[in-house]
């Protein structure tokens, strides 16, 4: 593989990660580096936070002198509409002008989506650290994104929102009884753009210690659970899912994603 330049975009503010490193958890770009390099050591990173980083407008002198560009998730809600999520949109628009090979996860395709005139809004279920039952359609199975993907597959996810509205010419890939949208292809000019809802380069192992660090913030603020017994039983439900993961399988879009942009 050709030593690529991949610009790893940080979609949490700088307050989470930190929140991450105390207690243990790899930050987001800390497990995209680590789930890309898997597949080979001829990548140079950079890596740039547009909610926190203070020098921005050098990454956007650059950009086109990257090979690619993947963005990864957050616990942000797009239509907050903080300061904070206004300058990651208008970063993404930057990015989809000038990166020709754009991979956008869970939160970064909801910016993507949002960039390039789609529409994000809050879910009526949600995935909770694993999505079930993704099954790809027939653009899906053509796309070359999912190479060698079984075409029903069970991934680490963790969402509250869901792309309702694709973006001009945009088309999805996938599906499941939570989210309609699990995956999109689209492009703005020349540049090519995959979005993916779940979490290919998160492990469930992390996906349990996330929902243990976020307890709190699920049984008060989310709802989503009543009290502490149905999260250890949501926990049990992830465990059984590790011992059958494959993970080739689980990280192959990752894998399609790169040699894309080695032999072009």
């Amino acid at each position: 593989m050709k030593n690529l330049k991949i610009l790893i975009v940080e979609g949490n503010l700088k307050e989470e990660n930190q929140n991450f490193t105390k207690v243990g958890i790899q930050t987001h770009t800390e497990s995209l580096r680590d789930s890309l390099g898997h597949f080979t050591d001829s990548l140079n990173f950079e890596v740039i936070n547009p909610s926190s980083d203070k020098n921005i407008h050098l990454i956007n002198d650059k950009l086109s002198r990257f090979d690619g560009l993947i963005w990864g998730g957050s616990s942000l809600n797009i239509y907050n509409d903080t300061p904070e999520i206004r300058r990651q949109i208008e970063f993404m628009k930057e990015c989809q002008k000038k990166v020709k090979n754009i991979l956008a996860i869970c939160w970064g395709m909801q910016v993507a989506v949002t960039a390039a005139g789609g529409e994000v809004r809050k879910a009526q279920k949600s995935h909770i650290g694993i999505a079930n039952e993704i099954t790809l359609n027939h653009e899906g199975l053509k796309n070359l994104i999912y190479k060698n993907k079984d075409q029903k597959f069970n991934s680490p996810a963790f969402n509250f929102d869901e792309v309702v509205k694709l973006p001009k010419n945009g088309i999805c890939l996938a599906s499941n009884k939570v989210n309609n949208i699990q995956s999109i292809y689209f492009n703005v000019g020349d540049t090519k753009i995959w979005g993916l809802q779940y979490h290919p380069e998160i492990t469930y192992e992390k996906m349990i210690s996330l929902i243990e660090f976020r307890k709190d913030r699920l049984i008060n603020n989310r709802k989503a659970f009543k009290n502490e017994d149905e999260i250890k039983k949501h926990i049990l439900f992830i465990k059984d899912e590790i011992p059958v993961s494959n993970k080739a399988q689980r990280m192959i879009e990752l894998k399609n994603w790169l040699d894309n942009i080695n032999y072009n």
